[in-house]
């Protein structure tokens, strides 16, 4: 009896009850996204001020700023270079299992698909980095942009910094409301099974096992990759840095399973950052490389974008040559970038990358439409593996990860 206090113990059994919900009771399924969508957005209110006051209080509770900048170019190189091996992961392994062979294309969810192809039309790279920069502060800690938010964090930090001792009873104040927020989200936490419940019996009861049949290929393809990048490509990060995978994703496994329950990996983001921060991750670090993680290194949803990309040329016949391929991966380190924050993004970004590539018909998307929400899970999970990761490694190569406490948290040493 005594497990069934453990959280994660708890989270599971209330994945397993939704699913047995959802496969009873479709009808459920609306009242089980409510149940969902309150327990999200009861950890989305405390997204934006976490944010805020962490990389506040990191930014000026560290050294020169000079080292600011640094962890942040290091952060945007090392990203770009595990997104672009996700990607040509993703390409690798679609090409190899050809998921798309052999699917019929019937126009049957047409209309879904010509709307995403319209949102698509308003998406483009300028645009992703103009938004960068909030034209009303207020406005971005209202939506909760991740982006924004780090935007003007780091300018506040910076502008709190220059004030010398002037602004350490501001700064101490920012700690003492930033230990309030973390006292909020651990009631929040213990909704978490009820949270894991509503998930996953609106998945199961809205969309069912049957959609699974048809792209189980596809499905099991992506799976499979991501599986790959994370004990392959992570793993050897990892190890490179003397850091146990394993061990890493044993001390995150509560927050993993509400990614998993929840299909968003926002549901965990300021989780991650006490925990991190926990473990031994400079706060510095940690309010920078998470942050900007969520908009830069998506690596689930590169995996899933170029995948989905092969797929429909498969399903199209369209066979793409090594030069479109390679062309196909400079679009997709574009376009993934405006994923970050957009409802519906895997879809709208894969029709915007369609659009630019101009051989694969956008219809296809229509076939995508219901097993994306079995997707979006494993997305979510990747997604918010490689960003904990990213952030214990960068924070370990500039000296800013205490070895002691992570041996003694994480590690259990």
């Amino acid at each position: 009896m005594r497990y069934l206090r453990i959280l994660y113990v708890q989270v599971i059994i209330g994945m397993l009850a939704g699913v047995l919900a959802g496969w009873l009771f479709p009808a459920f399924a609306p009242t089980a996204k409510l149940i969902s969508d309150m327990f999200i957005n009861m950890i989305k209110m405390i997204i934006a001020p976490v944010i805020f006051f962490t990389i506040v209080s990191g930014i000026c509770s560290a050294g020169e700023m000079k080292k600011v900048g640094r962890i942040g170019l290091k952060s945007i190189i090392y990203f770009e270079l595990v997104s672009t091996l996700s990607l040509v992961i993703g390409l690798v392994v679609a090409n190899l299992i050809k998921p798309g062979s052999g699917v019929q294309f019937h126009q049957a969810a047409g209309s879904q698909a010509a709307s995403f192809s319209k949102d698509a039309e308003h998406m483009n790279w300028g645009d992703f980095i103009s938004h960068i920069i909030p034209s009303n502060i207020v406005d971005a800690f209202a939506k909760g942009d991740i982006l924004q938010l780090l935007f003007f964090s780091i300018l506040f930090a910076v502008g709190l910094k220059w004030m010398g001792a002037e602004g350490d009873s501001l700064l101490a104040t920012f700690n003492k409301i930033n230990k309030v927020l973390f006292n909020i989200l651990k009631i929040v936490v213990r909704l978490s099974p009820v949270g894991a419940f509503g998930g996953m019996a609106y998945t199961i009861g809205k969309f069912g096992f049957g959609t699974l049949a048809v792209l189980g290929k596809l499905l099991a393809s992506f799976y499979l990759t991501g599986i790959l990048f994370i004990f392959i490509v992570l793993n050897i990060i990892c190890r490179s840095y003397k850091i146990s995978l394993w061990k890493l994703l044993g001390y995150i496994k509560e927050e993993l399973l509400i990614v998993l329950s929840s299909s968003s990996s926002e549901a965990a983001l300021p989780l991650v950052i006490k925990k991190l921060t926990d473990a031994g991750c400079n706060k510095e670090v940690v309010g920078l490389v998470i942050p900007a993680g969520y908009s830069f290194n998506l690596d689930g949803t590169t995996i899933y974008l170029s995948m989905s990309v092969i797929f429909l040329a498969q399903v199209f016949n369209v066979q793409l040559s090594l030069v479109q391929e390679l062309t196909l991966i400079g679009i997709l380190m574009l376009t993934s970038k405006g994923a970050a924050g957009v409802t519906g993004s895997g879809f709208i970004v894969l029709a915007s990358t369609l659009t630019a590539l101009k051989v694969i018909p956008l219809e296809g998307l229509a076939l995508l439409i219901g097993v994306d929400r079995f997707m979006s899970e494993g997305r979510a999970v990747i997604n918010f593996i490689g960003n904990a990761v990213a952030t214990v490694v960068i924070a370990k190569s500039e000296n800013e990860l205490d070895m002691a406490t992570y041996k003694n948290v994480v590690e259990h040493e």
